[in-house]
C-alpha cells in the first residue's frame, strides 16, 4: 500500500538519491524496485532503544537531506531526529510532533479512504512544502512491483522441483493470516476448493504463506483428497513474491500476499469478511473481492469472531470456484479478466 507513494516520490524528485530504510524482511519485496536507488534494512532487536541508536548511527554518515516517515511510530521519528536529518516529514501521532520539522495532521478522511492515499498524502505534503506545488493527489495510484526475469525463471524451476506440471495453469492458495483468525476462510473450504481446482479445472495447486501459517496449511493439506504442493514456510519472502509472479491466479484470505500478487501482475481473488475492503483491499483491477452482502456485523474488524463466523462460512467453495473458473479461462485465452466492479457478493 506504500508503493504508489514511493513511485510518486520518484516522480516528484526525479534526480534525488532515494534510499528506503525498512525491516529486513522487506528486501524480498523491494529487491528489484525501479523507484528506489538503495535499500537499507535492519533486523528488529528486543530493545527498541537499541534499534533507534544503531540505525541512527548507521544512517548518519550518509547525510540525508529529507526523511519521509511512512510508519507512525515514535521510534521512527526519534531515529531520524538523532540521525540529524534536516527535514523530517511525518504524521503528528504518538507524541512525536516535536521530533519532526514538518508534523502533518492525520487527514480527517483516513477511515473513509483507501490506505494508499494515506501514504500518498505524505508525499503530497513533501512536494507542497519543498517544491511549492501540488500534483501528487491527482495521480492514479500505481501499485505495480517489478520482479526480474531471473527470479521468475528460478521460481518456475522451484515449482517444478515441488512437482508442479509446467504445462498446466497454476493456482496459489493463501490459506492463512498471521494477525487475525477471523480473516481465515475455513480450512475445510480451502481443501474442498483445492480438490475442485485439481479435479474439475485441471490445474496445479500450491499453498503459499509464511512459517507462522504452517499449522493451518498442514490442516488444509491433510483435508485435501488430491494433495496440493505445500510450499508454506518453505520459501523466503523474495521466493514467495517470485512464485506469485509465476502463478496464474492467487486465491487467498485478506493477507499480505493478496496485495503482492496483483502488484506483480497476477490475477487475485480475495475473500473478505471482518475487515473493511474500502480501506484495505488490494488496490488493483487485477484484484477480485468476494464477500457476503447479507452479514450485518461485517466489517467488525475483530481478530476473533464472537459468534458463528458467518461472514466467512457463508461463502462456499462452489462460490469461489465459479469465479476462479472464469478467471482461469480468461488467462488461457491470454485476455485480462473483465470484471468492471471487481466485486462478487453472494
Amino acid at each position: 500500500m506504500s508503493i504508489p507513494a514511493l513511485r510518486e516520490l520518484r516522480r516528484v524528485f526525479p534526480d534525488a538519491q532515494i534510499t528506503l530504510h525498512t525491516r529486513a524482511w522487506a528486501d524480498g519485496l523491494f529487491r528489484d524496485a525501479s523507484f528506489i536507488d538503495d535499500l537499507v534494512t535492519y533486523d528488529k532487536h528486543k530493545w527498541v532503544i537499541k534499534d533507534v541508536v544503531d540505525n541512527s548511527d548507521f544512517l548518519k554518515p550518509d547525510g540525508f537531506d529529507i526523511a519521509i516517515l511512512f510508519p507512525n511510530s515514535f521510534e521512527s521519528a526519534l531515529t531520524t531526529f538523532l540521525t540529524r536529518v534536516p527535514r523530517r516529514i511525518g504524521y503528528n501521532k504518538d507524541l512525536r510532533g516535536l521530533l519532526l520539522t514538518d508534523p502533518i495532521a492525520v487527514p480527517e478522511w483516513k477511515s473513509r479512504r483507501h490506505e494508499v492515499f494515506y501514504y500518498l498524502n505524505l508525499v503530497a505534503e513533501a512536494e507542497k512544502r519543498i517544491l511549492g506545488r501540488e500534483t501528487v493527489m491527482s495521480a492514479v495510484p500505481d501499485i505495480s512491483l517489478e520482479v526480474s526475469d531471473d527470479r521468475r525463471f528460478a521460481a518456475k524451476d522451484k515449482l517444478a522441483e515441488f512437482g508442479i506440471d509446467p504445462l498446466r495453469q497454476t493456482v496459489a492458495l493463501g490459506v492463512g493470516s498471521t494477525n487475525s483468525r477471523a480473516k481465515r476462510w475455513p480450512a475445510e473450504n480451502f481443501a474442498r476448493l483445492s480438490d475442485m481446482l485439481v479435479a474439475e479445472a485441471g490445474v496445479n495447486v500450491v499453498l503459499v504463506g509464511s512459517k507462522e501459517e504452517s499449522d493451518v496449511a498442514a490442516w488444509v493439506f491433510d483435508l485435501c483428497k488430491q494433495k496440493p504442493v505445500n510450499a508454506v514456510g518453505k520459501t523466503d519472502l523474495a521466493q514467495a513474491v517470485a512464485t506469485l509472479a509465476a502463478a496464474d491466479l492467487l486465491i487467498s484470505n485478506d493477507m499480505g500476499l493478496a496485495h503482492v500478487a496483483p502488484a506483480v501482475g497476477t490475477e487475485t481473488i480475495v475473500i473478505f469478511g471482518p475487515t473493511n475492503p474500502e480501506t484495505t483491499r488490494p488496490f488493483s483491477d487485477l484484484s477480485i473481492l468476494v464477500r457476503r452482502e447479507d452479514v450485518d456485523c461485517s466489517p467488525c474488524m475483530l481478530r476473533d469472531c464472537p459468534i458463528d463466523h458467518r461472514c466467512m462460512t457463508r461463502i462456499s467453495p462452489e462460490d469461489i470456484f465459479a469465479v476462479a473458473a472464469d478467471v482461469l479461462e480468461s488467462c488461457r485465452d491470454d485476455q485480462p479478466f473483465e470484471n468492471p466492479i471487481t466485486n462478487y457478493e453472494f
